[in-house]
């Protein structure tokens, strides 16, 4: 790595002038001065834009090299903005459009923003953790001769109100952090939060919690100043107020005059006599100016304290105390968060920052010192220059694998099955894969494909006596597994998938992540799944084993809202097979989905043993491929009675629309009815949210147009069809598929299940549900009588 550059502290300070000055008017000309057409705060942080100014002045315009990822704290997106505008990486006039539709987002967003973000903030304490996960995959990567070679260091600038988050604690206790390099957390320490000032209490706590996981611990507490104040004639008496004061009397302290300021030091001294003598001997600008000194605005301090966390070889934190506030009339007050600065204190700004009225929203003027210093770093961050040259997958992606025949088998036993024949069929393809599980690789099915390609592990394994009674699942640890086992822990599942997943747009280098977990704690992790997929990383998610079906673990183990969330999860296409040919078919299409960037699968699985003699393959190779196509955009005709003699839609036929695991007490209603005279037509659900996500092209292109939009719906219930009552039954709450029989324009009957479920055996539990073969059977016949 290049010499550490070292610039002019007044350069520095003249540069990071402007950068708070632009920060702070994005946000002042959004609120006051933009033309709007509602009467609601456009909102904003001027506040906490202050506080990280001089941390992110020297981290851009000296630190940083090409190469390294930062992540930044979501209320300082205006402080970003505004120096990717000083680089000349962002166009001006986006400095006007904050919060603005297609303008620059609230908080830095890698795929909304036009500047170039590395990791989006703004759900609190997960962006902060995200360079954690980045940095495993760039070990990973390196382990694996897949790059990870360049010189790289992950960031990530903190509000220290982040650090309250239960998520920052797990990712910084993941045993996976072992694989962790280069690691570099800055934690703006301004002590304040939303609504009040943090306990002094809490930064001895997380010092010690940091400490305790085996990260460098590192101050950034007093400005040089400040220090030189301590160094004089009993200069030590202000230390030692000052360590002892509370944060609420700090805080308060700050923002009295300095007359106040002369009597209440003394006051909170243990010493007062001597600390009024220490304070007589400084005028009163110098006492206001050595109080305000902290160490996170003082370029020195942070020069030495981010040297010291480069220095080190395992993560770092640099605790920098800030002014939240700093050089804003709001300085340091308690509820200064979303506080704006007026058009008066805007122009008071404007004066003490040296901000002339041309310069309002400009660069520095070409050949200057500032602008010389910003092009410089510009062409040191520039990732262009140097950067690895971007692999891509070649290797195609079969439409199915061969799969040894089974009578009677489970989705989840399928899956398992399925990365075997990859991982022997596949073998350059499978290379890309890397599984991750929190804790339950065993039990999701994973052994046969962890026995194969072992499990990533950094250190060499001990070495043990062989284990006579060891089961089918080998767990040799090695560097370069494929196979990442983490803590029980699902926000750190789905922030791994995330950063697994953006390994191409990050770091130049594709892989394809598979993540299994238990289906029911989708629900623990779904803050970190929303991040990771709004960060545009795509990966594949296996949950199982899902819904009531798991009957005697309970309802706390049993997945009611699972499947909705997937159906209703931006980018995420939900699928929830029964029958192996189908997930043979989807979870090919989803590994070929993640090589060419397109989107995230999520599938939907279960324990519950199926007779696969119920599904029939097409013979021609023209009728598969038709019914592959089908099975991937959501459903397909299982049994179909059309043409039978009798058959008569308003009359005696019934459309039943069944999805995953109760597909098979569907059949058996079906069959119940048929011996009665009835005909029903049963259309197996695959894949709930894209089936949806078709009928709402669909729709959204016929109102666009004027012209009818077919769906496919649409070929699966042609119009003939349509006076036929339809019924719904799901493993999961019926609104997932309640809405087909309003689209058919006909009376929905939906099942599913609404409640908490409960333990039993399979067929009780289904009883108790009304997703039972005789339940389907009473709703299908009471609604051809309601008909």
């Amino acid at each position: 790595m290049a010499d550490e550059l070292r610039i002019d502290n007044e350069l520095l300070d003249r540069v990071q002038r402007r950068v708070l000055w632009l920060a702070v008017q994005q946000v002042h000309y959004a609120n006051h001065v933009r033309p709007r057409d509602d009467a609601l705060k456009v909102g904003g942080h001027q506040a906490s834009c202050a506080s990280v100014v001089t941390l992110m002045t020297m981290l851009f315009f000296e630190f940083m090299r090409e190469g390294d990822l930062l992540s930044v704290k979501p209320h300082a997106s205006p402080v970003f903005h505004a120096i990717q505008f000083l680089l000349g990486r962002l166009d001006g006039s986006y400095l006007k459009r904050l919060r603005e539709v297609g303008g620059l987002q609230s908080y830095p967003s890698r795929k909304r923003d036009p500047d170039q973000v590395d990791f989006s903030t703004g759900s609190v304490g997960l962006g902060a953790v995200a360079p954690n996960f980045a940095s495993i995959v760039h070990t990973y990567l390196r382990t694996h001769s897949m790059g990870g070679t360049a010189p790289r260091r992950f960031l990530s600038l903190v509000g220290d109100a982040e650090l309250d988050e239960g998520s920052v604690w797990e990712a910084v206790a993941e045993p996976a952090m072992a694989g962790a390099e280069a690691l570099i957390w800055i934690v703006d320490l301004n002590r304040q939060s939303l609504d009040r000032v943090i306990p002094g209490i809490r930064v001895r706590c997380w010092r010690e919690m940091f400490a305790a996981n085996g990260w460098e611990v590192i101050d950034a507490k007093y400005g040089r100043r400040l220090e030189d104040a301590f160094a004089e004639p009993n200069g030590e008496l202000l230390r030692i107020c000052i360590d002892e004061l509370s944060n609420d009397a700090y805080q308060r302290l700050l923002r009295l005059p300095p007359a106040q300021l002369r009597e209440w030091l003394p006051r909170k001294s243990r010493y007062p006599r001597d600390m009024r003598r220490l304070l007589d001997r400084w005028d009163d600008a110098r006492l206001q100016d050595v109080f305000w000194n902290l160490g996170g605005h003082d370029f020195d301090v942070l020069r030495a304290a981010y040297a010291r966390a480069a220095a080190r070889s395992r993560p770092a934190v640099v605790f920098a105390y800030t002014l939240k506030g700093w050089r804003l009339p709001s300085v340091g007050h308690p509820q200064n968060h979303g506080v704006l600065l007026t058009h008066e204190q805007i122009e008071s700004l404007r004066a003490g920052l040296g901000i002339a009225e041309s310069e309002t929203w400009s660069r520095f003027e070409p050949g200057t010192p500032e602008a010389d210093l910003c092009e410089s770093a510009a062409r040191r961050l520039n990732r262009s220059v140097h950067r690895e040259p971007a692999a891509r997958i070649e290797s195609p992606v079969p439409t199915a694998v061969s799969l040894a025949h089974k009578d009677t088998r489970s989705t989840q036993q399928t899956f398992g099955a399925l990365l075997v024949a990859l991982s022997r069929e596949c073998p350059e393809l499978a290379k890309r894969v890397v599984t991750v599980s929190p804790d339950v690789a065993s039990s999701t099915n994973l052994g046969g494909w962890i026995s194969k390609h072992q499990v990533w592990q950094l250190s060499e394994p001990e070495e043990l006596p062989h284990d006579q009674t060891a089961g089918i699942l080998e767990w040799s640890p090695s560097p370069t597994g494929q196979h990442i086992e983490l803590g029980i822990s699902e926000n750190n599942l789905f922030l791994m998938l995330g950063q697994l997943g953006l390994s191409d747009e990050l770091l130049g280098q594709p892989l394809i992540p598979i993540g299994t977990i238990y289906d029911p704690f989708i629900r623990r992790g779904l803050d970190a799944l929303f991040y990771s997929l709004y960060s545009g990383a795509k990966f594949v998610m296996v949950g199982t084993p899902s819904g009531v079906t798991l009957a005697a673990e309970g309802g706390i183990h049993q997945s009611v809202l699972t499947a909705s969330i997937g159906a209703e999860m931006p980018e995420l296409a939900s699928y929830e097979p029964c029958f192996s040919a189908e997930l043979e078919w989807i979870l090919m299409d989803a590994l070929r989905a993640v090589r060419d960037r397109q989107r995230s699968t999520y599938l939907r699985l279960t324990t519950k043993p199926v007779d696969q003699r119920l599904f029939t393959a097409p013979e021609r190779d023209a009728d598969r491929e038709s019914l592959r196509r089908q099975v991937l955009a959501g459903a397909y005709r299982l049994r179909d009675d059309r043409g039978e003699p009798g058959y008569a839609p308003g009359s005696n036929v019934v459309n039943l629309f069944a999805c995953g695991a109760v597909v098979p007490e569907a059949l058996a209603a079906r069959d119940a009815l048929r011996r009665q005279g009835r005909f029903v037509n049963v259309v197996n659900v695959t894949g709930p949210g894209p089936l949806f996500a078709d009928y709402r092209r669909a729709a959204t292109e016929s109102a666009a147009t004027g012209r009818s939009a077919r769906s496919l719906l649409d070929a699966l219930v042609p119009a003939e069809d349509r006076g036929a009552p339809v019924v719904t039954v799901v493993d999961a709450h019926p609104h997932m598929l309640a809405w087909i029989g309003a689209a058919l324009g006909s009376r929905g009957w939906p099942l599913g299940v609404a409640g908490f479920g409960q333990s039993g055996s399979l067929p009780d539990v289904y009883r108790a549900y009304g997703i039972d073969a005789s339940t389907i059977e009473a709703t299908c016949l009471a609604a051809l009588r309601a008909d």
